[in-house]
């Protein structure tokens, strides 16, 4: 997850070093500044221009790069003019890449650095969509694929017909107005025309197609032309900047590129931390500053209702704990303001169109991943979310057809899928330019489903990879929320009154019991319970009552804290911030006891030792097999035995469950033995074999043998402990296997 600390110093202002992120557990993996391969490129200000004489497109130029003396550089690029300010290289200057720009001779004429275009700086139109160069096509840069049979002549001067309206013109002037457009004069043989044009390629004295009938120059596809017609009609040139900036100025700070990011490494139980928010309460807790995160505030008021204007339906309610949407009319496409592009950037996340950036830059402020549909493909106004259909087919946004089946998510309108759930939206509702409705989706689904469906297509996105890790159902609302806001921040549109909130499975508060002396029995120390508390408050675990000095208390856990689920996790939370470091080093202390072999242990040995006087040679093999093992040696369809545990996360369908005999796996290394042509092979294996009967699974981890509990307790947090019957070991049943194992308790197992 990288961070802006720019971006970070809206919520927390922290001098913080990477030492102090790390040795509280949030792992820094490595930083760096956005600029850093950028050095002594500077602002500056184009003084005059010349014909290179010894070329038809260059241009000598002097620049006002702060310097005592203007700078003079020799370009190719068409686009410049007087006044304009530029990106300039200088002597010994250093761009990405590792491109080295020195002064130097262009044909016979000294340059003493270069004008930059946005590639030399790893940038592109996304990033300064106002950069876009739009080339007129200059007749005196013609060249004919024919010369023997040239389309336009080489003595063509001002006012001779071109083709129909089309007639040569001589640019007269070009200034630059403030929108960045250039107004012109020019000679048509028949009298001046001033007309203004985004052309920026013109100068004085060129010779420009002219269309008399549209009062405007002519592009290549006006003339119907190619590239090679007219080599220096190109849609690249020098980046002319239009930021707050004088000659001379750093040009880092002008295009972002003096932001400091850092990358750090998230480990899988921490989702909250992959987020802008999530990251500032750990910084703001690590260094105890204070933090202040941003509440939305919707103005609303756009025209209609919104529950006459949109239905949404959740038959899959199992896989969508949380739905929330909300509507905007009269959208305006358009790019992104500065800030939010830059934000991006530095993020990663190349800037699209307004609509666009907002649901991204959502994702990385709050961690929830958002979709914006095109109101006008939702048939019916009505989203469902539901199983996919066996069979059914969706085009996803990358244009790659999708063959899905019922283990797949998708959200539909009547007639068809438009989206696959925490995936990928649908082609056939994307955000285009005439995008007039949007309609935002902030959801919370099954983390497992979503997993699973994108590795059955093969396909895994940033919104994916949020849901498998398990996203808190309460961030849904003020996500959307805050993408509506922006979308009035920025003028995008009009905010339909009313909030379509679906509720399906929506945890309740959680409490844990905190005991602050066994929280030192776990980390050897002996911090003050009163200092314990402390810190839990750092990290929004709030006390709901204890008994001070040093008594227990019931701390609620924040929705978005789902890694904590008892005293161990609140014992780490205590030494996260009192510091690791700081914790003694200990030896091990306990009552030694005399060693030897247990009774199952010398049993083993026994078989083991008699198998080998016999002729047989040990083999050790894999507890996961696949299901197809059990077709292999014949086993009925209704066989109980083929009644397994199935592995949540297995590498393959080969290792997908846990076997209940070991005959396949045997079976499998006589028929290699025999292909080596050793037919004589005999062989014995000591392995457990794990039956269904008698098991129970009470956490994703752990599967226990029912006979082994000897007794439950419920603890006052609500949380169930189950003990064995060797009256040592004692297991966290899950809150999500409660309900099975208290079902399977009462069958009389």
């Amino acid at each position: 997850m990288n961070l802006s600390r720019k971006w970070l110093s809206e919520f927390v202002t922290v001098d913080a070093t990477c030492e102090a992120m790390t040795l509280s557990g949030s792992k820094v993996e490595l930083t760096h500044d956005l600029g850093e391969e950028i050095s002594n490129v500077v602002v500056g200000k184009v003084l005059s221009m010349e014909r290179h004489p010894d070329s038809d497109h260059m241009w000598i130029c002097q620049v006002d790069a702060g310097r005592e003396q203007p700078v003079q550089i020799v370009t190719g690029a068409w686009n410049v003019h007087v006044g304009d300010l530029v990106p300039v290289a200088l002597h010994k200057s250093t761009l990405p890449g590792g491109k080295k720009i020195e002064k130097g001779k262009l044909r016979g004429v000294e340059s003493n650095g270069m004008l930059c275009g946005l590639a030399e700086l790893g940038l592109d139109t996304r990033d300064f969509p106002y950069a876009v160069i739009t080339p007129a096509a200059l007749l005196n840069d013609y060249h004919p694929l024919d010369k023997n049979k040239p389309s336009i002549p080489a003595d063509i001067k001002a006012g001779d017909k071109v083709f129909g309206p089309v007639v040569c013109a001589k640019v007269l002037e070009a200034a630059i107005q403030p929108d960045g457009s250039f107004h012109t004069c020019a000679d048509i043989g028949t009298g001046t025309v001033c007309p203004d044009t985004a052309c920026p390629n013109l100068h004085a004295g060129d010779l420009v197609a002219y269309n008399t009938k549209t009062g405007s120059y002519c592009t290549l596809d006006d003339l119907h032309a190619q590239q090679a017609e007219f080599p220096h009609c190109i849609p690249d040139g020098i980046f002319i900047l239009r930021e707050d900036c004088k000659p001379g100025d750093d040009l880092k700070p002008v295009i972002n590129a003096d932001d400091h990011v850092v990358e750090f490494e998230i480990t899988p139980n921490r989702p909250d931390c992959r987020s802008v928010n999530g990251l500032a309460r750990v910084v703001a807790a690590t260094y105890d500053a204070p933090l202040t995160l941003h509440e939305p505030v919707v103005k609303g008021g756009g025209p209609g209702v919104l529950t006459e204007l949109l239905d949404v339906e959740t038959p899959a309610a199992d896989l969508v704990p949380r739905y929330t949407a909300r509507m905007e009319r009269n959208v305006k496409i358009a790019p992104s303001p500065k800030w939010m592009r830059e934000r991006l950037r530095s993020m990663g996340v190349r800037p699209i169109n307004n609509i666009v950036d907002i649901t991204n830059y959502v994702m990385l402020e709050y961690g929830q991943p958002m979709h914006a549909f095109d109101y006008r493909y939702v048939k019916g106004g009505r989203i469902i979310v539901r199983r996919a259909e066996e069979g059914e087919e969706l085009t996803t946004l990358d244009g790659q057809v999708r063959k899905l089946n019922a283990n797949h998510l998708v959200i539909a309108d009547e007639t068809r899928a438009v989206g696959l759930a925490g995936i990928m939206g649908g082609e056939n509702s994307e955000i285009v330019s005439d995008t007039a409705d949007v309609v935002f989706e902030s959801a919370c689904f099954d983390g497992t489903c979503i997993r699973k469906g994108a590795l059955a297509l093969g396909m895994r996105t940033e919104a994916s990879a949020k849901f498998e890790k398990g996203l808190d159902p309460m961030n849904t609302l003020p996500a959307v929320q805050r993408a509506c806001e922006l979308v009035e921040l920025l003028g995008a549109g009009e905010v339909v009154d009313g909030v379509i909130d679906i509720l399906n499975h929506v945890p309740p508060p959680r409490t844990i019991r905190m005991d602050p002396k066994r929280v030192n029995a776990l980390l050897g120390t002996d911090i003050p319970a009163a200092e314990q508390y402390k810190y839990l408050e750092r990290v929004e675990i709030h006390t709901e009552q204890h008994d001070f000095p040093d008594g227990p208390a019931d701390v609620v856990i924040p929705s978005w804290r789902a890694d904590v689920e008892g005293i161990a996790d609140l014992a780490e939370e205590v030494a996260r911030f009192y510091g690791y470091n700081n914790i003694p080093v200990t030896l091990m202390q306990g009552q030694t006891t005399l060693g030897g072999y247990s009774a199952e242990q010398k049993l083993e040995n026994r078989l083991g030792a008699l198998c080998r006087a016999c002729g047989y040679d040990e083999i050790i093999t894999y507890s996961f097999i696949s299901p197809a093992c059990y077709d292999k040696i014949r086993w009925p369809r209704d066989y109980s035995a083929r009644k397994s545990f199935q592995i949540l996360n297995p590498l393959g369908e080969d290792t997908s469950i846990m076997r209940t005999t070991t005959l396949p796996s045997m079976l499998d290394i006589l028929t290699r033995n025999y292909n080596y042509r050793n037919k004589s092979a005999r062989l014995y294996e000591l392995a457990r074999q794990l039956r269904h009967r008698g098991f129970i699974q009470i956490s994703k981890s752990t599967v226990i043998n029912a006979a082994m509990v000897a007794f439950v307790e419920v603890e006052f947090s609500g949380n169930y402990t189950a003990f064995l019957k060797d009256g040592k070991t004692k297991l966290l049943i899950s809150r999500n296997y409660m309900k099975d194992f208290r079902k399977y308790i009462m069958e009389g197992r």
